[in-house]
């Protein structure tokens, strides 16, 4: 199955509009023969002129969050269709720093991807274990039950992005071996297919998170199950561009 390699960006809480639109000017023209899809999540605040940059080039840009309502008393949360007015194509949901600073739960994850795939957003669900589960030999049964809850009801699981986070690589420099994250990513692809099709499961695109770099991602992407990576610190400088230009 040949599946389109997908990079994307992750500011998390960083750039202005300002660094932002210079970075984006930068990297376009390094990044515009890429062989994958390319995606930069940025703060919501910063989303209007993102587009407005990015507009024209092979860069999409994403949130890093939506809400499942579709407004409310929900202070300081958006909408998909706040995001999908000024051209939003993907939205990180269930992000490990989600999850541990402002309490997002499987359900919740669950939630706001049936919501983005309503709206025509692209999710990008993340999952993964920390330390001390995968030291326990827990890693399988912590990313089973994410899955199994977090993608319940959806009716086209191709249509997700899974980008698989180790918890104890994120921010860390850490990464997982080569060996080690293929190994956990075929889990995930089997287990998809478990849950939904074999099919699907060969179809679905599954990235790797957790200190990828400009240094390591050739490793990491020559792995047959890993489809991609969702790229936290180095998508802040041009260094991005090294990365999805990986097999070049």
């Amino acid at each position: 199955m040949n599946r389109k390699p997908f990079i994307a960006g992750n500011w998390k809480m960083n750039m202005t509009a300002a660094s932002g639109k210079k970075l984006i000017e930068e990297l376009k023209p390094l990044v515009e023969n890429a062989d994958c899809d390319v995606a930069l999540c940025v703060p919501a605040i910063l989303i209007p002129e993102m587009v407005k940059t990015a507009a024209g080039s092979n860069i999409k840009i994403g949130a890093e969050n939506v809400h499942w309502a579709k407004s409310g008393a929900y202070t300081g949360e958006i909408s998909a269709d706040m995001l999908k007015e000024y051209g939003v194509e993907y939205a990180i949901i269930g992000h490990s720093e989600r999850r541990q600073y402002f309490g997002e739960t499987d359900e919740s994850v669950n939630k706001r991807t049936l919501t983005a795939l309503e709206a025509g957003i692209t999710p990008i669900v993340c999952i993964g274990e920390t330390l001390e589960e995968r030291e326990t030999d827990k890693t399988n049964e912590v990313l089973y039950r994410q899955l199994k809850t977090g993608l319940a009801n959806v009716d086209d699981v191709t249509k997700v992005v899974i980008a698989y986070e180790p918890v104890w690589a994120i921010g860390t420099g850490r990464t997982a071996t080569d060996a080690q994250a293929q190994e956990t990513i075929a889990f995930i692809r089997k287990t998809i297919g478990e849950l939904f099709c074999p099919k699907c499961a060969e179809k679905i695109v599954i990235q790797y998170g957790g200190s990828m770099n400009a240094g390591n991602c050739k490793g990491l992407m020559a792995q047959p199950d890993i489809d991609g990576g969702l790229i936290g610190g180095a998508s802040l400088k041009t260094d991005f561009a090294a990365i999805v230009n990986y097999n070049k």
